[in-house]
Formats: structure tokens, sequence, C-alpha cells
């Protein structure tokens, strides 16, 4: 089982570049960034997590941008976004980035993908909240289209182009994994429609433990004819805790994401010395 890292990128945080030499350097796998384009002043959509937002979610850079600068700095880390709002994203635009961005790290690039939650972000790129997870299936497929074919077509309802050249193609064959987040069941079955993974967060308000339900996600998997070997599950919010690690690697986690506060080096450096041990303790 793999160890990622995920922090809100802002102007007053750890350098993507800087972070990313410090993870490669302690044996993580991949580096995330999440995506906010903007936060609404008048906002009636309450926070998935409870609470007030956290500041880091109205000062976020772009992720494409700070993971570039990750992958400039590293060798071998993996880098990701955690997640991509591809609901409210044009889809031609979003496959060339993707594609650069896996050209630019020579075939380090994962699609972590999500529908998203902030209905009033969602309005202002005019998308429809009750819409957007056909929105956000037909973009993937779309994408796909353009990833893997010379001459490139898509005619759904929602996106519809002829035939299109798009350049270049992602290094990694046909495409990135794309990786869809969301919780169990209806983000299960997204992934298992569309998707190379799933990325659900540890717990929901209507489970604790997202791996507690693993054995209803391999019968969903198995019911759909697709092999299991090629949708890796990929859990959101890990715990330094090396029993629980364990645990999740014993029941088929392929990869758990830390979550870093958006600090200085004073502050991560710490965080992630110890990440460090783990790590070297997981083997």
């Amino acid at each position: 089982m793999k160890i990622g890292a995920a922090a809100f990128f802002t102007d007053y945080s750890l350098a993507p570049a800087a972070l990313g030499r410090a993870l490669e350097e302690r044996g993580f796998e991949s580096c995330w960034a999440p995506e906010h384009s903007h936060i609404p002043v008048n906002r009636a959509t309450g926070f998935p997590s409870g609470g007030d937002l956290p500041k880091a979610y109205y000062d976020t850079l772009d992720p494409f941008v700070a993971l570039t600068g990750v992958a400039a700095a590293t060798d071998k880390l993996l880098i990701g976004t955690g997640v991509c709002l591809i609901a409210q994203r044009d889809p031609i635009q979003t496959a060339k980035l993707v594609s650069s961005i896996d050209q630019v790290s020579a075939g380090r690039f994962l699609f972590g993908v999500g529908n998203g939650w902030n209905r009033e972000e969602m309005a202002n790129h005019g998308t429809d909240f009750g819409s957007r997870h056909k929105r956000a299936r037909e973009n993937i497929e779309a994408m796909q289209a353009i990833w893997s074919q010379p001459r490139a077509e898509y005619h759904g309802d929602m996106v519809n182009f002829d035939p299109i050249f798009a350049w270049p193609k992602p290094v990694q064959h046909p495409y990135p994994p794309v990786l869809v987040g969301g919780a169990f069941p209806y983000g299960a079955r997204r992934a298992i429609r569309y998707g190379n993974g799933w990325m659900p967060h540890r717990a929901r308000p209507q489970y604790e433990n997202v791996v507690d339900l693993l054995p209803q996600w391999h019968a969903l998997v198995a019911q759909s004819g697709r092999d299991k070997a090629g949708l890796p599950v990929t859990v959101w919010g890990a715990k330094p805790d090396l029993d629980g690690l364990k645990r999740d690697r014993d029941a088929g986690v392929v990869r758990v994401i830390v979550t870093l506060p958006s600090a200085d080096m004073d502050e991560i450096l710490p965080r992630i010395d110890r990440w460090a041990e783990i790590i070297a303790a997981l083997g």
C-alpha cells in the first residue's frame, strides 16, 4: 500500500516544489492538489464536513499549475488532482491540460475527479447542480475519446462535438488513470461505469470507515463484469495509526492520502518525518 499527501497550496503555504521534494525524499508515493476556482460570497450550500469552510478553500492555487511545480522538482513522485471539479470544466480544454501535465511529468499524473458539492460555485460556471453527475460523466467520456483517438468525436446530450484534432496525447496509454471520488454507493457506481479506480473519503455521515464497505464494493465490481485489478481503491483521509493502516492494506486498499495543513516548512516537516517512519514500517 502506498502513501500520498495532499495540500491546499496557497500563497502562504509551503511552495509546491519544496513540498514535492520533501515528500519524495521521505518515501511518499504521490502528491495531490484540490480544486476550487472560487468561493461565492453569497453561499447557501453547507460545507459537507460540517462547520465553517476552511480558509484554504478560498485561497488555493490552480491544481494543474501547482502540480506542474511539484513535477518539475521531483523525479519519481506521482502527482494527482484531489479532486478536479470536472462538472464545471470545459472537457476539450481540460483534456489538453491533462495531456500536457502528463507529458511534462513524464507520465506521472493521476486524474482524480469529483462532481462537487458547492451549488453556487457551479452556477457561476453555468453548471446545473441537479444534472452535474450526467455532465461529469459526459465530460469524462469525451476526454477519454480525445486522449485515445486521433480524430476524436463525442455526441452526448450535454457534450457534443464532431471530429477534432487534439494533441498532445498523454504519455500513459490510453490515458492517465481516472480515479473517481464520491461516497458509497453512488460514487462507487460512477467509478465502475467510467473510472479506473475509486477514491472515497474515509468517513462520511452514513458510515464511519469506508473500508468496512469494501466487501460490498467488490460485489458491485463483480456484478459489473469488470476486473477489480483495474479498479483500485484509494482512501482519502489517513491517520498516523500503523495498525489501522495495516488493516487498510490487508483489506485491499492500494493507497491512502494524508491531508497536510496549508503551512510553512516548520509545521510540515515534523508531520511528514513521522509519516516517513510509518512508510518504512509498512514496507
